[in-house]
């Protein structure tokens, strides 16, 4: 018995859709994604149009009907996330037939993408934070480069800098064994002072000391293997193979040594302006974060130890 196949498409719209998939460089997986979102959507288009969809239906695509695909797979469980991949994979495509004056990209372009919920800071345990800045440069090919992981790696837990803040450092920058602050240069060239630790001017010392490449205030203090500025991906790759190394979950990035530092200083009694200040952070609705991940901790230890939390066996 012969099986009904489903046709989406026209074949000259298939055609193009392989087209625009063959100009794609992203990974496997984002491929695999992109070609199942806008298949999808050329199946919502056939049931809307109640005929197999054609590329006459994307050369001038309306809003509503993007609203109404949106719509449908949100009511199928998709996330804001998936939704908003589903909405970028489609526009692409409408770029890739525009270029070829097949369609116009306006109706896309003025679809706003389903707004994603902020998630919150996910920070290591103390324990975890400590072994990432001491076995930073475990998988490093040379001891140079080992003290620079450890020495950045450092910078971001033990001062609570953004990559980026740590990567513009100026290359005279923690030279002074005896300083207890700098400024650092944050967002919109907003300057914070933020406390020196021994433990980081000892970590940056012990780089200072191994690198190759001279050091000077007109250069980088962070350097790449072939003497050129450190690139951020490369400090997430050396924090990718600590994680598989240490057993630690994807959340652990560089970005959420920032976040532990935060955290952690309010579960030791810090005061949330003071940590607002030491971040950076323009408004203190955005450290407030950082308390309801530390709240979920306290009430479990409230749960656990107040006596009228506790239940009557």
């Amino acid at each position: 018995m012969s099986q009904t196949v489903l046709i989406h498409a026209t074949k000259p719209l298939l055609a193009e859709k392989a087209a625009w998939l063959a100009t794609l460089a992203d990974s496997r997986h984002t491929l695999a994604a992109y070609e199942r979102d806008l298949r999808q959507f050329l199946v919502f288009l056939t049931g809307y149009n109640a005929r197999p969809a054609e590329l006459g239906d994307l050369a001038d695509l309306k809003p509503a009907e993007l609203r109404g695909f949106l719509a449908a797979r949100r009511r199928d469980g998709a996330g804001a996330k998936t939704l908003g991949r589903g909405l970028a994979g489609i526009r692409s495509f409408i770029r890739h037939l525009e270029k070829k004056g097949l369609a116009s990209s306006a109706g896309a372009k003025a679809m706003r993408a389903p707004r994603q919920s902020r998630s919150l800071p996910r920070p290591l345990s103390v324990l975890d934070a400590k072994a990432v800045t001491e076995d930073a440069g475990a998988f490093a090919a040379e001891p140079w480069i080992a003290a620079r992981d450890v020495a950045v790696l450092t910078l971001l837990y033990g001062c609570g800098l953004r990559i980026s803040e740590a990567l513009a450092l100026p290359g005279d920058a923690l030279s002074e064994p005896t300083a207890r602050s700098m400024p650092i240069a944050g967002k919109g060239g907003k300057t914070r002072l933020v406390p020196l630790l021994p433990v980081v001017l000892e970590a940056v010392a012990e780089y200072r000391r191994l690198c190759p490449y001279a050091l000077h205030s007109n250069s980088a203090l962070f350097r790449g293997a072939r003497g050129g500025p450190l690139k951020p991906q490369i400090i997430q790759r050396a924090m990718a193979r600590l994680r598989g190394g240490l057993g630690l979950p994807d959340s652990a990035t560089p970005h959420a040594l920032r976040h532990s530092f935060a955290t952690h200083l309010l579960s030791a009694g810090g005061d949330l302006r003071t940590i607002q200040d030491l971040l950076g952070h323009a408004s203190l609705s955005t450290t407030q974060n950082y308390t309801a991940v530390d709240s979920a901790r306290l009430l479990s230890i409230y749960d656990g130890a107040h006596p009228r939390a506790r239940r009557r066996a």
